[in-house]
């Protein structure tokens, strides 16, 4: 029924979710009538949204924490005091949807909308989907993260944990079909809670078309990622990359903790820190042409944490369709990419510097292996990892949760 009407809900800015964008996309482009509904609340995001969304083929309705009027301005505080005291209520077991930030003005506008599916995306859009299972509403999540599972113990206090885990119970027994970037954490999420398994749809993007070049010289390395700070890896890698004989570069793209940058050039000697650039965010339009003029890309993810454990982010599958070598650590979700990139990627345990740092070395040092890396990873994209081969899948579950009684009715 191509003229369904489709809602996809998400808690940010388009130009921070890929995802959902591609999923508008791709149903706008099939026939169906998309709206995305999404929070405006990050001041630097809005041109960049404004750039992604000028020639969208989906309407867009966003929650505007922005609003400089009188009203709106009260509206932002009401909806921050709220969340604040909500989340020092977590600690004591006591689970209010006030804690998920935006749940109960996301919720107003979904009920408003006439939609015949709606698709939600984060944590608090899946909470959204759950109040609309009880109004009978047909209702899919992507779940591209396990929010019940994605910080360390000690900074899980002020978490909904409860909530969360209700959530997503609820919805792997009740949604028309959950999705998520992995078959290690669609597993993991069955394992958990039982229902329908959910369906893998990896991250990927659609091809890019790319011209045809030797690696520089020296071979440089990229990283990205809305924030750069601490937690990501890089303090480990530069301490290891800082040791290398062979000449290369490193640049880091994102928006700096304070006094990170300064905490990182320390690791080094004083002769390589000349050899590490910093750039800003670029828009998504922008990003994949600055990654394909790198040769080799960093996912340096961390295993400590079960949700980045499991899943598979967007940087590694970015590096693929540039046709970059990778280098990663071996966390499940990363592994199971290799699987069908094995002589794409090299696989470096960071908490083994000198080890790293020989690794490295011997990378730098063939320029023919580092090629063919890179021959590998584009030919992985090809044939495993591009958006062409995802959006069929993504079409075929819309197709089934339009033409089949939901399981909650």
């Amino acid at each position: 029924m191509p003229s369904a009407r489709i809602l996809i809900i998400t808690s940010g800015h388009p130009c921070r979710n890929p995802r959902p964008v591609k999923e508008a996309t791709t149903l706008a482009q099939a026939g169906y009538d998309v709206t995305l509904l999404h929070v405006r609340n990050h001041p630097p995001s809005l041109a960049a949204d404004a750039a992604l969304l000028k020639n969208a083929p989906y309407r867009t309705q966003a929650i505007d924490l922005l609003n400089k009027t009188l009203g709106g301005r009260l509206r932002s505080w009401r909806l921050r005091s709220a969340t604040k005291i909500s989340r020092s209520l977590n600690q004591f077991g006591l689970y209010l949807p006030q804690s998920l930030g935006v749940a109960l003005p996301l919720l107003a506008a979904a009920k408003k909308f006439p939609g015949d599916l709606t698709i939600v995306h984060n944590e608090a859009p899946h909470w959204v989907g759950t109040k609309l299972l009880a109004l009978n509403r047909r209702v899919a999540a992507d779940i591209e993260d396990w929010h019940s599972e994605d910080l360390l113990p000690h900074d899980r206090l002020k978490r909904p944990l409860g909530l969360l885990r209700r959530v997503e119970k609820t919805l792997l027994h009740s949604a028309a079909y959950t999705s998520t970037t992995s078959q290690a954490l669609a597993d993991a999420l069955h394992e958990r809670y039982g229902g329908l398994r959910p369906v893998t749809i990896t991250n990927s993007f659609p091809l890019q078309r790319l011209t045809e070049r030797p690696p520089n010289d020296p071979p440089a390395f990229f990283w990205f990622s809305q924030t750069l700070g601490p937690g990501r890896g890089l303090d480990e890698f530069i301490s290891a990359w800082g040791k290398t004989h062979h000449p290369s570069r490193l640049v880091l793209l994102g928006t700096p903790s304070p006094g990170y940058v300064g905490q990182l050039l320390d690791l080094l000697p004083p002769e390589r820190r000349t050899t590490v650039s910093f750039l800003p965010l670029v828009t998504p339009e922008d990003l994949p042409a600055l990654i394909a003029r790198h040769d080799i890309g960093l996912a340096l993810e961390q295993s400590t944490i079960l949700s980045r454990d499991l899943t598979i982010t967007n940087k590694i599958l970015h590096y693929l369709n540039a046709g970059l070598g990778i280098v990663a650590t071996p966390t499940t979700g990363q592994c199971e990419v290799l699987k069908h990139a094995s002589n794409a990627g090299l696989l470096v345990n960071l908490h083994q510097t000198e080890a790293v740092t020989h690794q490295l070395d011997e990378l730098l040092g063939d320029n023919a292996r580092l090629q063919s890396m890179r021959d590998h990873a584009r030919a992985a994209a090809e044939h495993h990892y591009s958006w062409e081969r995802e959006a069929p899948k993504l079409l075929s579950l819309v197709k089934s949760a339009l033409t089949t009684r939901p399981q909650h009715l």
